[in-house]
């Protein structure tokens, strides 16, 4: 039987991934005819922008909710609830600073920030998100503070709002500024002006709903002296900072990546600045399915936390073992199949959602998707290690592999003959090398915790084989004889995607049952378990 703690972190990473699943949907409802609205070079401008946003928003905000998450759900598990809130209260004064200064730079610095990166059009754009990085900062505080109590709520609220302005908002200004002729660039400005609204109307949501937060704890039953304001400042920033700057080092390598991929478009493989935005267009369309998988991995990632560093404390190392073989085991779960089911599907996938996009938009998906599970199962395991207090170890293994993405795009990009697939390529590589140091490191120091990797990890690969090989029979039976049937296009592909993503979901349901993949123990994790166990007759 799977223990309270365990089935607590699994009940909040699912409600996380509900949150993920809603907020996808939405996400696509603005993206898909956002980026057919703005085209190949209009999509270029979007992702330099978020490209931007993205650093300085990590900057301000990537080590917050962690540190706070870990620390809090510490001194709860050792029945310090008094400084659990010291916590809080520090963590928001510290990161509330450090919001003004992020979006400050990124407000008065934005001209230069937009010529940096070899795209001078997006200045405005910048402009607009540079309130949103202080909203992040505040709202990152109270996600914290609510993951360590074990609540993702309000996590998932400010996620919602962020994503549900982003389409009302967003894209209602998109399309009005694109109806009055402005250029792309323009409308690509208005279409993010609903992240800022976003987060701005979330906070005070947010912040009414942590109120509530420790008002039910029972009194200490031991002396709770909170610790004064500067050890307590010095604990968040020793785990927050090494976080931070793990994060802060990929979103960097992204940045140098995203001028370096328009640079050597053009000085390398010898194509125009229009061409090359039109190609790094299709490339960001391909980006954004990519990330689909790990958004929905996320979850896990955060909920396994302060989870862990709880058992930890409590010096239980079985406990912590556990609740690590469990997120690794679900990775593989979902993201092997979906990595799979991404590259096999390529071409129905992206040719049914941008149908005038650049022919190599499906080659880029094929590798990207391959490189999605290796970014699920980097995140799992990084934040294991993360709750572990081995934070560190990612400021190893991120420069080399950012080192190992830049070097294999400056080369292959450049390349005529490759020219923007090697951008994907890159991207794998770099994952692969950041994931395989991460299953090293957690074999080398979680010795009383470390996970079977091999056991939680066979069963899910050849069941995920055998559903890619369905999906691609499914695909090629339907695009030869029902596609044309159909009058082929846009439809024809849908029909056909429809129909292999069907065959893939059966084959692989019914595999992981009858091969005991999943099993009941593992149902029991899940809410509801005992209902899902009986419906599918799990023993």
């Amino acid at each position: 039987m799977a223990s309270s703690k365990t089935k607590t972190y699994l009940g909040g990473a699912t409600i996380l991934a509900a949150t993920v699943a809603l907020t996808k949907i939405i996400g696509a409802i603005y993206k898909i005819p956002l980026f057919n609205l703005l085209g190949d070079e209009g999509t270029a401008h979007f992702q330099v922008t978020y490209t931007i946003y993205n650093l300085l928003l990590t900057i301000s905000t990537a080590g917050i909710p962690v540190a706070l998450s870990r620390l809090i759900s510490s001194a709860r598990a050792t029945d310090r609830p008094v400084q659990a809130r010291r916590y809080f209260s520090v963590g928001m004064a510290v990161f509330g600073i450090v919001g003004v200064v992020g979006a400050l730079c990124m407000f008065f610095w934005a001209q230069g920030l937009a010529d940096l990166m070899g795209d001078p059009e997006v200045a405005g754009a910048v402009r607009c998100l540079a309130p949103a990085v202080f909203f992040a900062c505040v709202i990152s505080v109270f996600r914290g503070l609510s993951q360590g109590h074990g609540d993702m709520l309000p996590t998932s609220i400010s996620q919602i709002m962020e994503v549900g302005c982003k389409l009302v908002f967003g894209l209602t200004i998109a399309w009005f500024l694109d109806r009055r002729g402005y250029g792309t660039a323009a409308v690509a400005a208005g279409a993010i002006v609903g992240v800022t609204i976003g987060l701005g109307l979330a906070i005070p949501i947010v912040w009414a709903y942590c109120r509530r937060l420790g008002r039910d704890d029972p009194p200490a039953a031991v002396l709770d002296e909170p610790d004064p304001v500067s050890s307590t400042c010095r604990q968040i920033i020793s785990i927050g900072v090494p976080i931070t700057l793990g994060s802060s080092i990929l979103n960097i390598i992204t940045l140098i990546d995203t001028k370096l991929v328009l640079l050597r478009l053009q000085s390398g493989a010898g194509f125009s600045y229009t061409d090359a935005k039109i190609l790094y267009g299709a490339y960001s369309k391909a980006l954004t399915l990519f990330n689909i998988p790990s958004a929905f991995l996320t979850p896990v990632a955060v909920a396994v936390v302060p989870a862990i560093a709880a058992a930890l404390a409590a010096k239980n190392a079985l406990e912590g073992k556990k609740l690590i073989e469990s997120s690794i085991k679900i990775t593989n779960l979902l993201a092997l199949p979906a990595g799979v089911g991404l590259c096999v599907l390529c071409k129905p996938i992206y040719t049914v959602l941008y149908p005038n996009s650049n022919a190599k938009g499906p080659a880029l998906l094929a590798i990207l998707g391959i490189a999605s599970y290796f970014v699920c199962t980097y995140l799992v395991t990084n934040a294991a290690l993360q709750a572990s207090g081995h934070e560190k170890l990612s400021l190893i293994t991120l420069p080399i592999g950012g080192v190992i993405k830049i070097g294999v795009n400056w080369i292959l990009v450049g390349s005529s003959a490759v020219n923007i697939l090697g951008a994907p390529v890159g991207t794998l590589a770099c994952y692969i090398f950041i994931t395989l140091m991460n299953v090293v490191f957690m074999s080398l120091k979680l010795r009383d915790s470390r996970p079977d990797f091999l056991k939680i990890t066979v069963k899910p690969v050849l069941c995920t084989a055998a559903m890619a090989a369905a999906a691609a029979a499914v695909s090629g039976l339907c695009t030869r004889f029902l596609a044309p049937a159909l009058g082929g296009g846009r439809m024809g592909g849908l029909v056909s995607l429809v129909a292999a993503v069907g065959a893939a979901v059966a084959v692989y349901g019914v595999l992981i049952i009858v091969t005991r993949t999943f099993t009941r123990e593992d149902a029991l994790l899940l809410p509801k378990g005992e209902t899902i166990a009986r419906l599918l007759k799990l023993k």
